[in-house]
């Protein structure tokens, strides 16, 4: 799975073709406050655009919603990849 996370900010239609998640899911952690995308007004309708953490988080989430995990569990392991990465970026070599 490759996952272009450089293109920021992301729409709604590249999420669901890079990571794979299904629409309904992905609206479902935004409604359960585990993303928060950024929302554009587009006449009588919204836009999300989704910053390169919402893209990680997701990418993230949905992985370990793949392997089983509940939402709040798959939430809790990406924040924990996530936290550990930016840790090991801030570490000196």
């Amino acid at each position: 799975m490759f996952v272009n996370l450089k293109e920021i900010p992301m729409k709604t239609s590249q999420i669901l073709e890079q990571i794979g998640i299904p629409r309904h899911k992905l609206y479902y952690l935004e409604q359960k406050g585990y993303i928060a995308p950024k929302r554009i007004p587009i006449g009588d309708l919204e836009a999300r655009e989704y910053s390169e953490l919402d893209a990680r988080k997701i990418a993230l989430i949905w992985k370990y919603l793949k392997k089983g995990f509940k939402h709040k569990a798959a939430y809790q392991k990406a924040m924990e990849d996530l936290d550990g990465k930016s840790v090991q970026k801030g570490r000196a070599i």
